[in-house]
């Protein structure tokens, strides 16, 4: 596969996968290079993903980075302003809005990287995550392990009780090794599917 960075302008890279695929890692290892290098760095975050620290972006090994929780994505374009690459971890949590505020940025001449799930505990693709992969330059699809059969997971599997949680629950619940499991298409389970409504809760996935 042959990958041309762009040489002038802004671009988007998004980085997707299930959980456990290590998407916030690499979205820190990419802007700690870029520090690195004496760009100016801007990472935010929803500020409803406050499982590990609300002023980092943490990976489940425990890697962390600086970041600033938000509400509105179009904070994030107010307070990119003079920076050289702005990262965004957990996207999927905004709203579509976020796609908008996210391409202003790339035609403004930033480098964007932007991580999050792709699918949601139903297999479903997840918020604004078919729009942003579709808008973005880069797209890199990461795999995790299988908790059931070790083979290559695309999906994260939400438990209630040990069993597949059903699909009339809330889209985003905020959680961690205690409620998901990463699993590939063959051990994914179907949930009960009472309702498909788009529901949220702010308990926080």
């Amino acid at each position: 596969m042959i990958r041309n960075q762009p040489s002038c302008g802004g671009w988007i890279e998004a980085v997707c996968g299930p959980m456990f695929s290590g998407k916030s890692e690499e979205l820190i290892r990419r802007l700690r290079r870029a520090e690195i290098a004496g760009q100016a760095v801007m990472i935010a975050k929803p500020r409803i993903d406050d499982r590990y620290d609300i002023g980092h972006v943490v990976s489940h090994s425990g890697h962390r980075i600086r970041a600033v929780g938000v509400d509105d994505p179009g904070a994030i374009v107010r307070m990119a302003a003079g920076c050289h690459v702005v990262g965004i971890d957990e996207v999927q949590f905004f709203g579509g809005e976020v796609v908008d505020a996210l391409v202003a940025l790339a035609d403004g001449g930033m480098r964007v990287i932007a991580a999050g799930l792709d699918l949601d505990f139903r297999g479903e693709p997840f918020g604004p995550m078919p729009q942003l992969l579709a808008r973005a330059e880069l797209v890199d699809k990461l795999q995790a392990v299988c908790l059931c059969c070790g083979g290559p997971a695309t999906r994260t599997q939400r438990l209630v009780d040990g069993v597949p949680a059903p699909f009339d629950g809330a889209t985003i619940q905020v959680g961690a090794l205690d409620a998901y499991e990463a699993r590939c298409r063959g051990c994914f389970e179907q949930g009960d599917a009472h309702s498909w409504g788009e529901q949220t809760s702010f308990a926080g996935l």
